[in-house]
């Protein structure tokens, strides 16, 4: 894991491998953003005209490398692009910098230490940069390279693949004011646990089944102060757990579901977290087709980020008490798999006729969901890769939210937006239940082909208490990344949803629930 450090030193005399200084696209060229001053004295006040003339412009996720003069302690500096030089009166954006320090981050990929100068005005700023260095330093290594390769991991030689930048040392912040100091804190816990859901997403599945994800949190627990209670097969049929024993009958591998306890003496609100947690779908008799299979190790990431928003929240000590519950399950087909046209009984009593087996994480969700609900949390909040519809609607970096208050709804979007979260409020159009009705059954976990997603989320809102406030984050767009690396956003499991997650439990912990 890369080490953060806030340094006293400056720019022009801190050891490193290599010096991060900001440049923003102006409207005459690149414009050397604050936190450099030192770095342009070195280059005679003339660095960004250097910048330019080797091509930079100051345009996000632009990378330039350039050697350092003799005056400075570092060989190399690495001007980022920061976008557009701000307005007059406003400064970079908590997201501008964050994204700068991902690229730069993960740029540096195989070296020892590198000082970030970006622009610091305030503790937030400090924040969002060690945010950025330490998301976009991430990679996933675990499968790759061999004993051989792993001598030469650290420089990249040989075939192993490149470490993570080691250090990050941010500069411009104060190391002995306490609002600094809580940002750095808060920054390494909520990245160590994105990072940490990050691998679970990519872990294969025949590594990460339900058993297994089940004791990982569950060493987390013990680690965090976390209670952990797991019921497994056994369990879950004794208690009629209809939804997720249906989904996971086909598989060699049971399903579990898992609750996470975190409280705090002083708190006053309860907050509960569901998770879909499917460790691989294929679709089950349904069977996906060829293509679509491939990536269905991350149909878990509704769990996983479910978990690390529950041990962040006992990390940093938030008055609030957070539940969180990880419905999982392996969609298999098989002799003994559930098929279209069985009638399932569901916790909650209901019983739902089973139209299409791919549609199954609205049914592990929906026991979660009753279960969640018997506690009666002042709110509570579902999290899944669930649609492939979501996707189309809104592409492959929003997630969309659905609830049954419209206050609720707002403030989750407004709390994605503050932490750079991309996401959109969705409505719950009362037509579309209809679809839904079944000759044979309470309802179908299928309906209208259109709308979709808002289908997938009325099917849940069936399951959720009398006066509940809730609301569903279906994240099956941004939660795994396919493409190219951007900002700190990682090829594979991306983390999403977890810091609106931790915003939102800090937001209810203020009493402020929304």
């Amino acid at each position: 894991m890369t080490a953060l450090t806030l340094s006293t030193a400056g720019a022009a005399t801190l050891r490193a491998d290599a010096l991060v200084v900001g440049v923003a696209k102006g409207a005459k060229g690149p414009v050397v953003a604050p936190g450099a001053e030192a770095v342009d004295k070195a280059f005679d006040g003339k660095l960004a005209s250097v910048l330019e003339t080797l091509g930079a412009s100051g345009a996000e996720g632009e990378v330039t490398k350039l050697p350092a003069p003799s005056s400075l302690k570092v060989p190399v500096i690495m001007a980022v692009g920061l976008g557009p030089v701000p307005e007059k009166d406003e400064a970079f954006t908590a997201e501008s910098l964050r994204r700068a320090a991902g690229v730069a981050a993960r740029a540096l990929a195989g070296s020892k230490k590198a000082a970030f100068a970006l622009p610091v005005e305030a503790s937030e700023d400090a924040e969002a940069i060690a945010e950025g260095a330490l998301l976009g330093a991430y990679s996933f290594t675990a499968y790759q390279g061999g004993e051989k390769d792993a001598k030469n991991a650290k420089t990249g030689n040989g075939n192993g693949p490149k470490q993570p930048l080691a250090e990050v040392a941010l500069l411009g912040a104060k190391p002995r004011d306490k609002a600094y100091k809580a940002a750095a804190e808060r920054a390494i816990a909520l990245t160590e646990e994105i990072n940490r859901a990050r691998d679970l997403v990519n872990t294969p599945p025949n590594d990460l089944t339900p058993e297994a994800f089940a004791a990982v949190a569950t060493a987390a627990g013990k680690e965090h102060g976390i209670k952990v209670q797991v019921l497994d097969e056994k369990a879950l049929l004794k208690g009629g757990f209809g939804g997720i024993l249906g989904v996971g009958q086909g598989s060699q591998n049971p399903p579990r579901l898992v609750k996470l306890s975190y409280t705090h003496s002083k708190a006053a609100k309860t907050l509960a977290l569901v998770g879909k947690g499917i460790t691989y779908d294929s679709g089950g008799i349904s069977l996906k087709p060829a293509g679509h299979n491939e990536t269905m190790k991350c149909d878990m990431s509704g769990a996983a980020a479910v978990f690390a928003a529950v041990v962040a929240a006992a990390r940093l000590g938030l008055a609030v008490n957070v539940t969180g519950w990880l419905a999982l399950a392996e969609n298999m087909p098989s002799g003994s798999a559930t098929r279209p046209g069985d009638v399932l009984r569901m916790y909650s009593g209901k019983t739902v006729e089973v139209l299409n087996t791919d549609a199954e994480g609205r049914l592990v969700l929906g026991d979660a969901l009753t279960r969640a609900c018997e506690e009666n949390p002042d709110a509570i909040v579902d999290v899944a890769t669930l649609t492939g519809a979501m996707v189309m609607a809104l592409g492959n970096r929003t997630f969309g939210i659905m609830a049954n208050d419209d206050a609720f709804r707002t403030s989750i979007h407004e709390i994605a937006e503050e932490v750079g979260e991309q996401s959109w409020p969705m409505p719950l159009p009362t037509e579309l239940r209809k679809g839904m009705d079944s000759p044979t059954a309470d309802i179908a976990n299928m309906g209208e082909r259109m709308g979709g997603g808002l289908v997938a989320g009325l099917f849940l809102k069936e399951f959720v208490g009398e006066g509940i406030t809730w609301a569903h984050l279906d994240i099956a767009g941004p939660a795994f990344h396919e493409g190219a690396p951007f900002g700190y956003t990682p090829k594979g499991g991306t983390g999403s949803a977890i810091r609106t997650l931790v915003k939102l439990a800090e937001r209810t912990a203020d009493g402020d629930l929304g």
